[in-house]
C-alpha cells in the first residue's frame, strides 16, 4: 500500500510542473519570455502557456518568438504502468509588443 501512495505523490508532484515565465534576451537583444507549460493535467495546456503570455504583456500583446513540439512520454507508474503519468513538454519564447 505504501509502493500505490508513493506512485500517486510522484505523479502528482509531475502533473504540476508548470512554471511562470522567465525574463530573457532574444537574439536581436530585445527582451522576452520563456514560459513553460509543461506537465500532464490540463491546467498546462498551451492555453495556459497563451494565458500567461497575455498576463505577461497585458493590452499590448506579445509576439511567439519560439514554440517546442507537443512531446510526451509516460513518467513514473508502477509495473505495467498502472499509474503513469503522460507528461508534455510544452514551452515558447514570447516578446511583448510595444
Amino acid at each position: 500500500m505504501a509502493a500505490l501512495g508513493a506512485a500517486l505523490a510522484l505523479t502528482g508532484a509531475l502533473a504540476g510542473c508548470a512554471s511562470g515565465p522567465t525574463m530573457t534576451y532574444l537574439p536581436s537583444g530585445d527582451t522576452g519570455f520563456a514560459i513553460n507549460c509543461s506537465g500532464g493535467d490540463a491546467a498546462t495546456s498551451w492555453a495556459a502557456c497563451y494565458k500567461q503570455a497575455g498576463e505577461m504583456c497585458g493590452a499590448y500583446g506579445y509576439d511567439v518568438i519560439s514554440k517546442d513540439a507537443d512531446n510526451g512520454a509516460t513518467a513514473g507508474g508502477t509495473v505495467g504502468g498502472i499509474f503513469g503519468a503522460n507528461i508534455k513538454n510544452r514551452s515558447m519564447v514570447i516578446r511583448c509588443k510595444q
